[in-house]
């Protein structure tokens, strides 16, 4: 970009190859995990057959969701014109593609039969939801990649309206993106938790709030190892007032989706078990999902002393995140813990355990497998920053 300097990442060698390797050491981790999974079945995890998405899960959709928001600094700059964001476009666009790949990796590994993967790719159900994301993130990663390319070639970077073209084609994709993994829930009516339209506007939301905490981490990484500050105190101001925004906008779906469920009388029951009857799974989504994930960042963030501040924006973007992993647990977890209403209006039992809450603890496999998509995506934009251009060079 024009009037714009880019730089790779000179940090201290221990600065930068201590955290590469503790990465490195959790990928291990994670697939010594699909490994035991793999050669022992799902009976070492905490899954069952009424559980038959555990924690990875939560991993991955988690991961998959963030790489949406994670192209927010790119498309403000080009879709909306905003010149000031720019310089965080190249570092927005490898953030989003490293956490599509974590999350990917992390889906995969769990699928028991990686292998049948194949099948997944040659043969399509199109009346299938699940078919038409394999194209979703396929065609994300092709697209934010050559989006990456428009912004660092020098020949293309000049068109103004190349730019805006694929960064407009790419804003597109990552909205049908979001939307596509939000109906995965939102269409799936045997779900009482789920079977809700307001999903895919939620999971917008969401995805606009991981991945801009997910932005402010890595930069604040980045500028640690470098030494540098890579965003000044009015670019930090923004990114405080964006994550506000963004916070207000998933709490008020969230309430919208509880409240909506509470006025069908027959979604009374899993609403119950969520907010008030649902022991660990109700924890987690009041102390969690609402108090750390939203009230005390909202509160960081607002409050005069500690809103301005660098460390404040810091911690309420870590929150955040901790927040946004509690809030797919209670989506996919305790949605599949409420038993399926299969006769409504009547008392249902069985031997099977029809009719019965269904109990969960992640084992040790599901968490490294899970923290090792994590550690891919961190790996690949450790890796990135290192050998590309693409942290913006401080004013002098």
């Amino acid at each position: 970009m024009p009037g714009i300097a880019y730089q790779k990442l000179e940090a201290r060698q221990l600065l930068f190859w201590g955290p590469l390797a503790l990465n490195a050491a959790v990928i291990a981790a994670g697939l010594g995990a699909a490994y035991v999974m793999e050669h022992s079945g799902h009976i070492v995890t905490g899954m069952n057959n009424q559980i038959v998405w555990g924690t990875p899960h939560v991993f991955a959709v988690f991961l998959i969701v963030a790489a949406s928001g994670a192209l927010n600094m790119a498309s403000i700059a080009s879709v909306f014109g905003r010149r000031e964001y720019k310089p965080y476009a190249r570092l927005s666009a490898i953030l989003s593609i490293a956490l599509l790949v974590g999350g990917l990796a992390v889906l995969v590994l769990d699928l028991g039969r990686p292998d049948r993967l194949v099948v997944a790719m040659t043969t399509y159900n199109f009346r299938s939801i699940f078919a038409w994301n394999i194209f979703l993130y396929v065609g994300f990663l092709v697209i934010v990649t050559a989006y990456l390319f428009v912004m660092m070639d020098r020949r293309a970077s000049r068109s103004t309206a190349l730019g805006k073209t694929v960064g407009g084609l790419a804003f597109v994709w990552r909205l049908v993106l979001t939307t596509g993994t939000g109906s995965i829930f939102g269409w799936l009516v045997a779900r009482q938790a789920y079977s809700a339209a307001i999903m895919a506007p939620l999971f917008i939301a969401v995805s606009l709030l991981y991945g801009l905490a997910f932005t402010v981490i890595m930069l604040a990484i980045t500028g640690w190892q470098s030494r540098q500050q890579l965003a000044g105190s009015e670019m930090l101001q923004k990114f405080r007032g964006l994550l506000i925004v963004f916070i207000l906008a998933v709490f008020y779906f969230t309430l919208v989706h509880h409240l909506t469920k509470m006025y069908a009388s027959e979604h009374y029951g899993i609403e119950r078990f969520l907010l008030r009857d649902g022991g660990t799974y109700t924890a987690v989504f009041w102390i969690a999902q609402i108090l750390i994930g939203s009230v005390v960042p909202l509160l960081l963030l607002v409050w005069p002393k500690s809103g301005t501040r660098h460390a404040a924006i810091l911690i309420a973007s870590v929150l955040v995140l901790i927040g946004g992993l509690a809030q797919m647990y209670v989506i996919i977890i305790a949605g599949q813990a409420y038993p399926l209403d299969l006769f409504p209006g009547m008392e249902v039992t069985s031997s099977f355990h029809d009719g019965r809450m269904a109990g969960y603890r992640a084992s040790l496999p599901e968490l490294l497998l899970g923290l090792g998509g994590v550690a891919i995506a961190m790996l690949i934009c450790a890796i990135a920053v290192r050998l590309l251009p693409l942290l913006p060079r401080p004013a002098t």
